[in-house]
């Protein structure tokens, strides 16, 4: 080898360490701001957040402000029926059927079976009775009702419903 090409692979070497260190350089740095910048957000995570933090009240001034409020209170009665269960139907056999029969046919929890025997002492209460125990909830000493069948979302014209239907479905 002459000694140009000794020259040349010595400066050629000193270029590519350096580039190689630069490289590495670029690398860490990269990997310094990958960590800077905050991580994405998923979009639901968002949206429930604006729901949690939306305004729970308005101010309605004017005449541009009861048409508002009216729209508002409209909005309102919409989502609130939507979220009534079972679609809001008044079927005591739909009721009975999605809800009630867990205990109401095995007995569970000392609720009375649809035969006569059971139903005799509670029926002398009145079904006024009947109805408040099942939309208030009732433990007595034969078993335990939890408020609405334990379904919240039911209104009490469907407890009513489903009390009214077991009653005129007794053998």
């Amino acid at each position: 080898m002459r000694n140009y090409d000794l020259e040349f692979l010595k400066k050629f070497s000193l270029v590519i360490g350096f580039l190689m260190l630069v490289t590495l350089g670029l690398i860490l740095g990269a990997l310094y701001l990958h960590h800077q910048l905050p991580p994405e957000v998923d979009p639901s995570a968002v949206k429930r957040t604006q729901e949690r933090i939306a305004p729970v009240g308005a101010v309605y001034a004017g005449a541009t402000g009861a048409a508002a409020q009216q729209a508002a209170a409209a909005a309102a009665a919409a989502k609130a029926a939507s979220q009534v269960a079972y679609g809001g139907t008044l079927d005591g056999q739909v009721i009975y059927n999605n809800l009630c029969t867990g205990c109401h046919t095995s007995g569970a929890g000392g609720a009375p079976t649809l035969d006569q025997a059971h139903w005799g002492p509670r029926l002398a209460k009145g079904k006024e009775t009947l109805h408040k125990h099942a939309i208030e909830g009732f433990t007595g000493t034969a078993g335990v009702m939890p408020p609405k069948g334990g379904n919240p979302a039911l209104t009490d014209e469907q407890v009513v419903a489903a009390v009214d239907w077991m009653l005129a479905n007794l053998k």
